[in-house]
């Protein structure tokens, strides 16, 4: 869940049934833009190669949220694909992940779209000026089937 402080994530003390959590989400505002759902991996997910998923590979081209060397707790971290395949290192980067895309965030846009490389995301923030949050070295973000 993404505090209301500060748009950090914060994890729960314990796992929540879904229907508890839309419940404490105020009147007016989207849930995917305060709360962040897992699931299980499928094998027919777009972001699947084989075993692996691609997805988290573009994840770890992006700055780590946090640079300390300790993970918070995590109930999902025994089944986590992500942890499986990076470990530590896609914790580290975790809190960054949203559930939904939108189109003024270009690098989430490039993100989560699988037709993007590591090597094309590492290209877009350095040609990007004002870093990451910016909206690309062109002014324009790839727009992707999730925007909204």
């Amino acid at each position: 869940m993404r505090s209301g402080e500060d748009g950090q994530v914060v994890y729960l003390e314990r796992p929540i049934p879904a229907a508890e959590a839309l419940g404490a989400v105020p009147a007016g505002i989207e849930p995917t833009r305060v709360l962040r759902f897992a699931s299980h991996c499928v094998s027919a997910c777009a972001h699947r190669r084989g075993n692996d998923c691609t997805l988290v590979e573009r994840v770890r081209t992006l700055p780590a949220a946090r640079e300390e060397r300790s993970v918070p707790r995590c109930h999902l971290r025994g089944r986590c694909q992500w942890w499986q395949q990076t470990g530590v290192s896609a914790c580290h980067r975790c809190p960054a992940v949203t559930t939904a895309t939108f189109r003024e965030d270009a690098l989430a846009t490039l993100v989560a779209d699988p037709a993007t490389t590591p090597e094309q995301l590492t290209a877009w923030i350095a040609a990007s000026p004002d870093g990451p949050a910016s909206d690309g070295p062109d002014g324009a973000g790839r727009a992707s089937d999730r925007d909204r």
